[in-house]
């Protein structure tokens, strides 16, 4: 009898081996769980973000069951809408997760401001404009995505808005629109010829003939300088560390010949009299027949000119008889979650972020905003389209996306405008990219 207990005792033993060595990978899990995790790191490069796809859930998705009070930041245009989706997300979530959300009118702009200035009193979860995704990162404002959040989010959405949210290769936060670029609003009363719309010297010679005026914001503002730039075949690409905010590399040709080809170009619309330094398509009440701007000034401009709004891509520009598309940057909003120092805390909040950048959301968000899904199942729907939508969609096949950039480089970048503005000929041109040079170069140390 004792050798019989003796052998059942180790036939026992072997089986708990067996079952410990099956789950020692290091793989973090994609599933909800309530085992410690990076979230209370002080370096938001190394926290990671819990929670993953709801088809995941397995016998896991009671440990979240309970009520959280959390504060959340959308733009004003969306808070109604947003407070109604954190509903639907209590009724139909099955983690039993019950989300008690204080909703908070914040944009954009100021909560990447708000947050990088004091984390601990900002938004748990907060809509940001993606050019501000390596302060967030610095500031510790948002942690890596766990596997499975980081696989459904690279599979739902297109693939500029994933990189978007990506720094040193891991995820940092949830797309939720695919619209921020710019293109080209006029009016059809005053731009009446359509094959004048390829051409920004035509553009130029209708706006003068009418006494009206060409609205791009050019003299300080870096993001639709480029236009020119990328148009005559530059480029600006950056490489970072591993850590998302460190730059290694700057691969850049702003001032190289094809440099000189983009100030000729930016110096012909610049000289012109009915160039007008803005972007905002109130412009239209005040004497523009054309503004560069984007998605979200298509219903102020509609409200301004009614049946005679038009939207279309960017023109060409011609210099020694070749033309040159102007480019432009496409970007789009991101949805940041704050690391949190409980562990279920932050994997509820992830499984909320996956709910409101998911396609149902998106698609209502659309209705209600016109905002551009980033959801490939969304942009596949024949509902989704504004003339806007379709001209930013147009304008896409000669835009970069937008890639993290610091911001002295916005800042000395805008000078070029100015300096091409008051150069005489091609020396002034060439002494405006050597200071731009200079300038990037400093930038490096």
């Amino acid at each position: 009898m004792k050798a019989r207990k003796f052998t059942a005792l180790l036939l026992a033993l072997v089986m708990l081996l067996a079952l410990c060595a099956c789950g020692s990978g290091t793989e973090q899990s994609s599933e909800p769980s309530t085992q410690p995790t990076q979230q209370g790191s002080s370096s938001g490069s190394d926290n990671e973000q819990t929670g993953g796809d709801s088809e995941q859930q397995g016998d896991t998705g009671s440990e979240l069951a309970g009520t959280y009070d959390v504060t959340v930041w959308v733009p004003e245009a969306a808070v109604e809408l947003t407070k109604t989706q954190i509903g639907n997300f209590n009724s139909s979530n099955e983690y039993g997760i019950t989300i008690n959300a204080t909703v908070e009118p914040v944009s954009e702009a100021d909560a990447a401001n708000n947050m990088i200035t004091d984390v601990a009193a900002g938004g748990d979860i907060f809509f940001f404009a993606q050019d501000q995704l390596s302060r967030m990162i610095q500031a510790g404002a948002v942690g890596k995505l766990g596997q499975g959040a980081a696989e459904t989010v690279t599979a739902n959405n297109d693939a500029g808005t994933v990189m978007a949210a990506t720094a040193g290769g891991d995820l940092y936060a949830y797309p939720l629109t695919s619209d921020n670029g710019y293109f080209m609003y006029y009016d059809k009363s005053v731009i009446t010829d359509e094959s004048h719309l390829g051409s920004m010297e035509a553009l130029i010679a209708d706006c003068e003939a009418a006494g009206k005026l060409f609205s791009f914001q050019l003299d300080d503002n870096a993001w639709y300088l480029v236009s020119f730039f990328f148009g005559a075949g530059c480029h600006n690409e950056w490489t970072y560390a591993e850590d998302g905010t460190t730059i290694e590399k700057i691969d850049d040709d702003f001032n190289s010949p094809n440099g000189i080809i983009a100030c000729k170009g930016l110096k012909k619309l610049l000289s012109s009299p009915a160039y007008n330094n803005s972007s905002d398509v109130s412009a239209f009440a005040n004497g523009s027949a054309i503004v560069v701007s984007g998605t979200w000034g298509y219903k102020d401009a509609l409200d301004i000119l009614g049946d005679n709004l038009g939207a279309a891509e960017l023109p060409s520009f011609e210099v020694d008889g070749q033309t040159y598309h102007l480019g432009s940057y496409s970007g789009c909003k991101l949805l940041g979650v704050k690391p949190q120092e409980d562990a279920k805390t932050g994997a509820a909040l992830n499984q909320l972020a996956l709910y409101l950048t998911g396609k149902d959301c998106q698609m209502e968000r659309f209705q209600e905003t016109t905002w551009g899904p980033s959801n490939l199942e969304a942009q596949a729907d024949p509902s989704v389209s504004t003339p806007a939508l379709v001209a930013y969609a147009a304008q896409s096949a000669y835009a970069v996306p937008q890639p993290v950039i610091p911001g002295g480089w916005w800042e000395f970048t805008q000078v070029i405008a100015i300096d091409v503005k008051n150069a005489a000929d091609e020396t002034g041109y060439q002494a405006a990219l050597d200071k731009y040079q200079q300038s990037l170069d400093a930038l490096m140390g």
